[in-house]
């Protein structure tokens, strides 16, 4: 059995010479507010743009993304640290080719994974030899302890938020402790289910305002998602709206948002912490290691 301390230093992979992954976390304060609809419309958004995509799902307990896929998982996370299977044979194809890692439904247990296990998870992505250019991670809603990890192992952050005083006080809320306890100085805003673009901006606004009196944090304005019938019927057939029905006002704002994201700067390198892919952040030339930090966390 490995240390703890073990789990914090990446294994390096053999494709370490290839170019770094954006990787992209989505969360929310609050559940109900169509975070794992944006994740999966974001991931097949960028698919579309050409970009090949992995979608994580990494709420652990309800996860619900091959759901709405309509994908048939044999393996999910579950297995993984159960000891059943290994994380790519977790791996799924959904349509046009994007990859989907899911997690287990109605598993408890899930839930209440160690703070190092989640570490694990993310490390373990090293050894996932998948020619990628993005990764979406679909976080569960609420400030736990797996959110705040996945969310600082990104390089970027979305928070969904809704027209619900709740929403946008836990919204407040999840940016609060991810900027205090997990260093996030950057959290992009993305505005779900609204009536019209100047109700977007008015919830960041609203979000802006008090972030920028108490947060060290730079709130940025991703766009915003307009309430529409033609994403309910997507949802109702297991599909993503750009898939389904490409031209309506939702899936046009989705592909407008996977455009700003492939704009967004690459990272330079490692920021020292705990991130996603990180072999491939590092210097070329680092040394292969057989270190399995997943098996570690679970061990």
């Amino acid at each position: 059995m490995h240390s703890p301390a073990d789990l914090n230093a990446p294994s390096v992979a053999s494709g370490s010479s290839r170019a770094p992954v954006r990787v992209i976390a989505v969360a929310s304060g609050k559940g109900g507010v169509g975070k794992t609809s944006v994740s999966v419309n974001l991931a097949m958004a960028l698919v579309h743009a050409g970009q090949r995509t992995l979608l994580l799902d990494t709420d652990l307990g309800l996860a619900n993304v091959d759901v709405m896929l309509g994908l048939s998982p044999q393996f999910t996370l579950a297995d993984v640290f159960a000891g059943r299977c290994e994380l790519q044979d977790t791996l799924l194809e959904g349509p046009r080719g994007l990859w989907v890692v899911p997690a287990a439904s109605g598993k408890r247990h899930m839930t209440e994974l160690l703070p190092q296990q989640h570490i694990g998870l993310v490390h373990a992505f090293c050894q996932l030899d998948l020619p990628l250019d993005a990764m979406v991670v679909d976080n569960a809603a609420g400030i736990s302890d797996s959110v705040l990890t996945f969310c600082q192992a990104a390089q970027d952050v979305i928070v969904v938020v809704c027209d619900e005083p709740a929403s946008v006080t836990d919204a407040y809320a999840l940016i609060k402790v991810l900027s205090r306890e997990r260093g996030v100085t950057r959290v992009q805003v993305l505005a779900n289910q609204v009536n019209n673009a100047i109700e977007g901006k008015q919830l960041f606004e609203k979000l802006e305002r008090v972030s920028a009196r108490f947060l060290d944090v730079t709130l940025h304005y991703l766009g915003a998602v307009p309430r529409d019938e033609w994403l309910r019927r997507a949802i109702q057939r297991q599909e993503a709206v750009v898939e389904a029905f490409p031209g309506c006002p939702s899936a046009l704002a989705f592909r407008d948002i996977a455009r700003r994201a492939g704009s967004w700067q690459s990272p330079p390198g490692p920021r020292g912490g705990v991130e996603f892919f990180m072999e491939r952040l590092v210097a070329h030339g680092a040394g292969a290691s057989t270190h399995d930090p997943l098996r570690s966390a679970v061990a």
